[in-house]
């Protein structure tokens, strides 16, 4: 299906079921100018990112040099499909084939924005979406107990419906096994319960048709003991859990122990999101609403208790965080309406001390973030770049890196209060996209790791999915008769 569509990419471009923006003044240059953020609609960036990550993010989504050589001493960055097409053709590169940058320069200029077409609707808040590692499986979580996974390699069919157990509020998040055997939800409970989703059975209610394992955080001692969670994942080994809760720690999870195997009083305020640096799941990062990230070293754990480094800049507690998987560098989401890069090598050991620098009295759940408060800057900020434009209120938004095979990670995305999702481009700061169709709060979105495929969830129930056209596919009418909910965000 999807090969069918890189061969009618040039096919019926037409339908689009919502509204699209993307800026006029943006282009595919490496050199493209940064927005002004004044009128909420740019990155806060003044210029063009110049440092190591600028330059590997370059590596990886540039074409090869021979394939922008125009004239012996002039190259251009933006090198058209048929050039490289022509390129590979005639071997200018001596390869004979596309590089991984070849081919992230082409299906870099065929990004996820047309659309959307709807999955699923359901009349209650969705709050997670998550590809599988390999695209095969999408999984939804909603705030009415039920989470879906959907086949996305047989036309989006149904299969697994999970209703969930020890309900707390909401499906805070879910992680799927390496294996996707497997998937593992938490709620406001310290209870984390998983599922076999490799059964033949589609139903899953938990412990009436299937037995959904609960597995307790709470130490034996500790029984009774209440916090939530916000954040779990698996090991890269499938062996382990690690968990950021309100009670401002981070867990570990043995799996065949089937016990908690350590705790880190981490944060002096709700641990929002914990995730590991690279594939060896050594490192691992937190993000906080005590406004801090924080880098641990598993294998100092015990000795120490303590993290191996802190990254401060933001003003306001930590909503995400996610890893560029490789040990060094991550982003967050920030309640000061921003996305921050780091590189943990600019890491202190301990957290500055700086004088308060909050003058007024704000609350994200409810309240709009103060305009006086829009351009004010850590006074020891050590990120390497802010990315600004998306509005993060309400709940804990998410952002990510774009997926290494299609993109080289040229670009970051984010949900978004204003329901939409954003997408900027991590060397220039320029917003790439804005992608509009949601009624509500985007709380989560995932970019497919191979195709150019983003889809949303968002507080109006709605599950929607964004291509590139061409795909010889028509999307799903949205039903615009469903029964009516009223939203307090």
């Amino acid at each position: 299906m999807y090969f069918r569509a890189w061969s009618t990419l040039i096919g019926d471009m037409g339908y689009a079921l919502s509204r699209l923006e993307i800026d006029p003044d943006y282009s595919d240059s490496e050199s493209s100018p940064v927005g002004d953020d004044n009128d909420g609609q740019q990155s806060s960036s003044q210029h063009e990112l110049d440092h190591e990550v600028a330059h590997l993010t370059k590596l990886s989504s540039a074409p090869h040099d021979r394939l922008r050589r125009v004239l012996p001493r002039r190259e251009e960055f933006n090198v058209s499909p048929v050039k490289m097409l022509a390129g590979r053709e005639g071997n200018y590169s001596g390869r004979g084939r596309f590089s991984s940058a070849d081919r992230c320069h082409i299906l870099n200029k065929y990004l996820p924005v047309k659309g959307p077409s709807i999955v699923d609707q359901l009349t209650t808040r969705a709050y997670v979406s998550q590809f599988s590692s390999d695209g095969s499986l999408f999984v939804a979580a909603f705030q009415g107990s039920h989470i879906k996974v959907y086949n996305a390699e047989m036309g989006w069919k149904l299969q697994k419906n999970i209703v969930a157990e020890s309900l707390r509020w909401t499906v805070t998040d879910t992680s799927l096994s390496p294996d996707k055997r497997f998937l593992i939800y938490a709620t406001m409970s310290p209870i984390v319960n998983i599922v076999n989703i490799g059964s033949s059975a589609t139903e899953s209610h938990a412990n009436v048709t299937e037995i959904h394992e609960a597995l307790e955080f709470s130490a034996d001692d500790e029984r009774g003991y209440a916090f939530g969670i916000f954040s779990v994942k698996f090991s890269n080994d499938g062996k382990e859990l690690v968990a950021g809760t309100s009670d401002d720690s981070i867990y570990v999870y043995d799996i065949e122990a089937n016990r908690p195997s350590l705790r880190i009083q981490a944060h002096t305020s709700d641990v929002n999101s914990v995730c590991f640096a690279d594939e060896s799941s050594n490192l691992i990062y937190s993000g906080s609403d005590d406004n801090l990230c924080k880098v641990w070293d598993r294998r100092s754990f015990g000795s120490k208790g303590k993290p191996v480094g802190i990254l401060t800049g933001h003003l306001e507690g930590i909503t995400h965080i996610d890893s560029r998987n490789d040990g060094r560098y991550l982003i967050s989401n920030g309640k000061d309406q921003t996305i921050k890069l780091w590189d943990i090598r600019k890491m202190s050991s301990n957290a500055p001390r700086t004088p308060g620098f909050r003058n007024y009295e704000w609350d994200y759940r409810w309240m709009d973030y103060p305009l006086r408060a829009r351009n004010v800057k850590h006074p020891s900020d050590q990120s390497v770049a802010t990315y600004k434009g998306h509005s993060v209120l309400r709940t804990l938004i998410r952002c990510y890196f774009s997926p290494v095979y299609s993109t080289g990670q040229r670009y970051i995305y984010t949900g978004s209060h204003d329901s939409c999702v954003y997408v900027y481009d991590v060397v220039s700061g320029a917003r790439v996209a804005r992608l509009m169709h949601h009624k509500s709060t985007v709380r989560d979105c995932s970019w497919h790791p191979y195709y150019p495929m983003l889809v949303s969830s968002s507080f109006d129930g709605d599950i929607a999915k964004w291509e590139f056209p061409g795909n010889a596919e028509n999307p799903i009418p949205v039903n615009n008769s469903r029964p009516q909910r009223l939203y307090f965000d």
